[in-house]
């Protein structure tokens, strides 16, 4: 008893509670308390029959990932809601692999890998997980190809998804494959440029001179495609000219800024962003002289689609074509009839 009295300390001194304050919250209780964090709605709807698991995941060219964690977790919530609002990670997840949500301090029941019936808090404590969030990448077999203590940065945990993904850990350790590939990491800062309206932000129209349409880039600062967006992207001559003809608000989605919303709601930037339903970064919000959302973009582009999206905005052509994909196309044949060349991943 003394043991596992000691083990959930000490898993509660690094995830910054006391043993009091996990006791007050009742992890036993069955109760959602403050700290809960709501996993995305892709993780796999597990039985927790780990072996079978694995076998579903294999079935499907995939393996499986355990994402150990526990309500209250800083960390965790890092993971979830920077790492996964990035759509590159979230694309490689649920391509290649099945991922399996376990609380550290939960009751349900598990069937291991070893063929045991305990409980999560059991099969944590089995494992030795004494961070939050700790995840274990397994193989076909259900043998642990990569263990990952604590949060890593989107830069670390993309490196971490394609050594495993790719069956790595056959030629080389995970350290020489960092070694190898040197990943960079994400800039950690806003790309705010001096064109741009400032903060703090009133986005009505009435607010605003000139009658330009209101481009909103919804963005945070861990985030390789919104370093990319602005370092390779929107300083290209013709797109960055294109640019000129909005007025540009770059919101950082998990900012507790205030700012009026183009409909005028005094409201907190990340509540704004949890409003519209902003699940990605970077996003692209388009508004027109009505202050109203017109058009926007949550996917990964490249320079002919960003660019498509403004001019489709800017010429007013959303109005009379409304599928996107269609002004698209009818744009990228004019441009090959004028002898442009195309290349949609430039």
């Amino acid at each position: 008893m003394l043991r596992v009295v000691a083990l959930l300390a000490m898993v509660s001194v690094i995830t910054g509670q006391t043993l009091a304050e996990e006791t007050a919250a009742g992890p036993d209780s069955g109760r959602v308390n403050p700290g809960f964090h709501e996993n995305p709605e892709w993780f796999k709807n597990s039985f927790l029959d780990l072996r079978e698991d694995v076998r579903e995941a294999a079935d499907e060219g995939k393996r499986l990932l355990l994402f150990f964690h526990q309500d209250g977790c800083p960390y965790c919530a890092k993971l979830l809601n920077e790492n996964f609002a990035v759509r590159e990670i979230v694309d490689k997840v649920r391509r290649d692999f099945q991922v399996v949500a376990i609380n550290i301090w939960g009751d349900r029941e598990v069937n291991g890998l070893s063929g045991e019936v305990i409980t999560e808090k059991e099969f944590a404590a089995a494992t030795k997980v004494m961070y939050t969030p700790t995840l274990l990448f397994l193989d076909e077999q259900g043998r642990t190809v990569l263990r990952v203590n604590g949060y890593y940065a989107p830069h670390r945990f993309t490196a971490a998804l394609d050594y495993v993904s790719g069956r790595e850990e056959r030629k080389r350790s995970f350290r020489d494959y960092l070694a190898q590939i040197r990943p960079v990491a994400a800039s950690g800062k806003l790309h705010r440029q001096a064109g741009y309206l400032q903060p703090p932000y009133d986005l009505r129209r009435s607010s605003r001179h000139g009658g330009k349409p209101l481009l909103v880039l919804m963005e945070m600062k861990q985030c390789p495609p919104c370093d990319e967006l602005h370092q390779q992207i929107l300083n290209r001559p013709g797109l960055h000219e294109t640019l000129q003809g909005f007025d540009v608000a770059l919101v950082d989605i998990w900012s507790a800024e205030e700012l009026i919303s183009p409909d005028g709601e005094r409201i907190k930037a990340t509540d704004w962003a949890e409003k519209l339903g902003i699940q990605y970064a970077p996003s692209m919000l388009f508004f027109d002289a009505r202050d109203r959302e017109v058009f926007r973009s949550e996917a990964y582009l490249r320079t002919f689609h960003i660019h498509a999206a403004m001019d489709y905005v800017l010429s007013g052509s959303y109005r009379e074509q409304p599928n996107f994909q269609r002004f698209v196309q009818a744009r990228a044949e004019a441009m090959q009839e004028q002898g442009i060349e195309i290349d949609l991943m430039e």
